[in-house]
């Protein structure tokens, strides 16, 4: 009897600080860096989700951080190659699958992120969403927005000169040009008033398909030659070089975005390239202008004599999860983006933002959005952007030639001849 006992008493001794510890690991408190681009709507609704998730989770701590888009892409890219990233980020896929390709994060954990298998979560998908981060079998982030862009415009600007909104917005880049000349307002050589101007920073979304339409390509099907169709890069060239300053002066990189002023109705900008959540900070931002239905949304323009029907390019930013994250952080990383991203009607009647799951895109939710036919006409005549490791070079190139013939003198033909063969050179070593 004294034997049982004492073989008891061991045990016991064995058990509890087993015990101990796994109740340790299961309390152990996890935070979780959370990197992602600014923007107010969103901020305002996933603070909330993250009070409910800490609630729900008392052992992990969500700290998120925002920058501007622009900005974000920088920071990311540092703070990785200092092995530091986040662990949770979310970057226009164009800037995102070279961290899948360079092994920089880690698979989709399905079951974290409350699905049954990888074949659920697929099906819950539209068709093709999940195709820019699936590689080798491996899904490697989900979607926290799908966006495209159409023209925004600001009808009373358009009726200051004369102009019927409904009649007259214009329908090719031809159209543009004309219109712009007559909403303008210029300070000797200074725009006081645009009546259009481009999104700079994001070549690849909304210029490329300009060169499209026009019959060239930023990089041939079989990928091996880059910049096709010179005479289309040519005609492309020598459109935004009279669109700048030395041009007809309507537009620059210089100037304030045109999308960011689009909100405040100061008649400084008549028309603005952007997506469907920009609908959501109008409302947000400018109440007033935006019960005042003095604005409309149109299709994205094409070239006079285009030979092809090309939208601007639509663009997925997906929520990814750093590889260098613990075993339990990346865990937890999973259940919290599967929490946020079970609220994609919120984020579509709150921020205008798209999560594409079939269940969404066939509610009464998504068909009450102002204009969402247009943005839906638009994703059908569009693609996804280019995306590939050396994307983001790609467009710092293209990002060049535009602009050295807007502003710094540089012939189109000798910006083309620099284009193409920085081009080659990049694909050539991909």
């Amino acid at each position: 009897m004294k034997k049982v006992l004492l073989t008891f008493f061991v045990l016991c001794m064995l058990i509890v600080p087993l015990f101990a510890q796994g109740v340790k690991q299961a309390e152990e408190q996890i935070t979780l860096q959370v990197w992602t681009h600014e923007d107010p709507n969103r901020t305002r609704i996933e603070e909330q989700y993250i009070k409910e998730f800490e609630a729900a989770n008392p052992n992990i701590k969500i700290v998120r951080t925002t920058q501007a888009s622009s900005k974000i892409i920088e920071l990311i890219q540092t703070a990785f190659a200092a092995n530091s990233g986040p662990d949770i980020f979310d970057l226009s896929i164009d800037n995102e699958y070279a961290y899948i390709v360079n092994g920089r994060v880690a698979p989709v954990n399905p079951q974290a992120a409350g699905f049954a298998n990888q074949q659920e979560l697929m099906a819950g998908y539209m068709d093709g969403i999940l195709d820019p981060v699936t590689v080798d079998g491996k899904i490697y982030g989900l979607p926290l927005e799908l966006t495209n862009w159409c023209i925004f415009i600001n009808k009373k600007v358009f009726r200051s000169v004369g102009l019927d909104p409904e009649k007259d917005y214009p329908k090719t880049w031809e159209d543009m040009v004309a219109l712009s000349e007559k909403l303008v307002i210029r300070d000797g050589d200074i725009l006081i008033r645009r009546g259009f101007d481009f999104r700079y920073p994001y070549y690849l979304i909304a210029f490329i398909p300009m060169v499209e339409q026009l019959g060239g390509k930023l990089v041939s099907d079989d990928g091996k030659e880059a910049i096709v169709n010179e005479q289309a890069w040519l005609k492309f060239l020598r459109f935004m070089q009279e669109w700048g300053p030395s041009g007809k002066n309507l537009g620059s990189p210089t100037y304030k975005n045109a999308r960011s002023l689009f909100n405040k109705d100061n008649n400084d900008i008549a028309m603005a390239t952007t997506g469907m959540y920009q609908i959501g900070r109008i409302k947000a931002e400018n109440p007033e202008f935006y019960d005042s239905g003095e604005w409309m949304v149109v299709p994205f323009p094409v070239f006079k004599d285009a030979v092809k029907d090309v939208a601007s390019c639509y663009y997925g930013h997906y929520y990814m999860v750093n590889a260098q994250s613990s075993p339990a952080q990346q865990e937890a990383a999973w259940k919290y983006i599967g929490f946020v991203l079970s609220h994609s009607e919120d984020y579509l009647t709150e921020c205008a933002l798209i999560q594409p799951t079939k269940e969404l895109m066939n509610s009464a939710a998504y068909k009450a959005v102002p204009y969402n036919e247009v943005f839906t006409k638009d994703f059908e005549r569009g693609h996804i952007v280019y995306y590939e490791k050396n994307s983001a070079e790609l467009q710092s190139l293209v990002r060049t030639a535009v602009e050295s013939v807007m502003m710094s003198g540089v012939t189109p033909e000798k910006a083309l001849a620099t284009l193409k063969a920085a081009a080659q050179e990049l694909i050539d070593e991909q």
